[in-house]
């Protein structure tokens, strides 16, 4: 179970065209098209490569290669070339998978912006691009990487995902007579990244509770900042009319 809740990480990122909502022509069509597409190919992508290199590299190997046991399988069947096709193709991942992860939460911090709880200028578009959130984004995950090392930031934006899928989840079964959501769909959902939620907390706890304390002490600044900036705000503002 805490291997399929890791698992699931793997998976994380075909949400994130929601926060483009505001930016394509027919949302309500084509946003479920590219979630399931996206599903359906993530799938098919990991299961051909797992079952790729479990047929092609000795189980002792990829036990002690572990992480790069890929890389090494493809090195000693196609030689160097294969390595090398295995860390680009490592690198792409990498990239897209930042590119996708600086989009959703660029637009994301710009709404939260929008609602007050962040600077304004956060909110700012141009052409409809959100270009500080953007900028902001990427010096804030840069700052965490030197700070606390890949590891640490990589930890964060899963046990994230998951919190924010369980959210959205829940925010979906509350309005599902809007969104005309089915009801043991979303109730399955809630139930599924409840328990991997907890299970993913259980294995940081036990095996890396240090970078546990590090990850609740950034949710506990960023929370404090949030609400110190928003209650500000409320201050300037003025009692309500």
């Amino acid at each position: 179970l805490i291997v399929a809740s890791i698992t699931f990480v793997a998976y994380e990122g075909f949400q994130l065209v929601i926060n483009a909502v505001g930016e394509m022509k027919n949302p309500d069509k084509n946003i479920p098209r590219a979630i399931y597409t996206a599903v359906g190919m993530a799938i098919l992508i990991y299961v051909v490569i797992a079952l790729g290199a479990l047929f092609a590299i000795p189980p002792e190997e990829i036990v002690k290669n572990q992480e790069y046991a890929l890389a090494a399988g493809a090195g000693k069947i196609l030689g160097k070339i294969g390595t090398d096709i295995v860390i680009l193709g490592a690198l792409l991942a990498t990239s897209s998978a930042i590119s996708g992860t600086v989009f959703g939460s660029s637009r994301q911090l710009a709404v939260i912006a929008a609602d007050g709880y962040f600077p304004q200028w956060l909110s700012r578009r141009k052409r409809n691009i959100p270009r500080n959130a953007i900028i902001v984004m990427a010096i804030t995950a840069s700052l965490l990487i030197v700070a606390g090392g890949l590891q640490l930031i990589l930890e964060f934006g899963s046990i994230t995902f998951l919190l924010v899928s369980l959210l959205m989840a829940v925010a979906n079964h509350k309005i599902r007579a809007k969104t005309h959501s089915s009801v043991w769909l979303t109730s399955l959902a809630i139930t599924g990244l409840s328990i991997g939620g907890v299970l993913i907390l259980y294995y940081e706890f036990t095996h890396k509770w240090a970078q546990m304390v590090a990850i609740v002490c950034l949710y506990g600044l960023l929370s404090l900042g949030a609400w110190l900036f928003a209650r500000k705000e409320r201050r300037k503002a003025g009692p309500p009319r």
